[in-house]
């Protein structure tokens, strides 16, 4: 398998050197810079498998730099997690609502980090280009256009059928009712934004049929996530 490549923005010196040795020993690729600036540079000129972006560097932020990501082509889809001091419940909102993945509060150790990112990476890379997409007991057939649950087939709309995919090809990963809208419905879409919350409901009654668990997490103030085991 290829080397993953990690985008590392990290302005303390000692912290940056002690997870680049770290993540190098682990076969990653590390392209390092303490700036927000060049960190998009860098994302532009190799599109990295997971961006580690510090909250507070200085300079353009990290919130900034997460949100100019997320408009980048190339790395809309790619996971960021978001390294940070800040630990309270509303600064990790706002980082989840600019578009990061994953929150790791300062101090942490680097096998934390590196357990964290690889179970992101093992979440993401065979989404990107399968034709059936799998989580959990969903199964999604892209050419067929057909979902089963536990073996027993799910009948989706189109824009539910278009929601759940944007979830499976994304799990884990919490979207905000504009996120959604601009992915599934289009960024010239007007449709408002509490019709996401009806196709949401569409979708929950679809594929919770027969009193299956809710695999869809609705997470306070933030948004609606694919997550199986209600880590959220």
């Amino acid at each position: 398998m290829a080397q993953p490549r990690l985008l590392l923005v990290e302005d303390d010196p000692a912290l940056a050197e002690l997870l680049k040795w770290n993540f190098e020993r682990e076969n990653y690729i590390v392209d390092h810079t303490a700036d927000g600036e060049e960190a998009l540079l860098l994302a532009r000129e190799a599109t990295p498998d997971l961006v580690l972006l510090d909250w507070m560097i200085e300079g353009l932020s990290g919130l900034e730099v997460c949100r100019r990501l997320r408009r980048l082509p190339d790395t809309a889809n790619v996971p960021i997690i978001m390294l940070t001091a800040r630990g309270e419940e509303e600064d990790r909102i706002r980082g989840l609502e600019t578009g990061a993945d994953d929150y790791v509060t300062k101090p942490f150790s680097p096998r934390e980090l590196i357990a964290r990112v690889g179970a992101v990476l093992r979440r993401v890379r065979p989404a990107l280009s399968a034709e059936i997409l799998e989580y959990a007991d969903i199964s999604m057939d892209l050419v067929a256009h057909r979902v089963k649950r536990g073996g027993d087939v799910v009948n989706l709309g189109p824009t539910e059928f278009r929601l759940l995919r944007h979830f499976m090809e994304h799990p884990g990963r919490v979207f905000s009712r504009e996120r959604l809208l601009d992915a599934v419905w289009g960024q010239d879409s007007d449709i408002e934004v509490r019709t996401v919350d009806v196709h949401i409901r569409r979708l929950r009654k679809a594929i919770n049929e027969g009193d299956r668990a809710d695999i869809i997490r609705t997470v306070r103030s933030a948004g609606y996530a694919l997550d199986a085991d209600g880590s959220l």
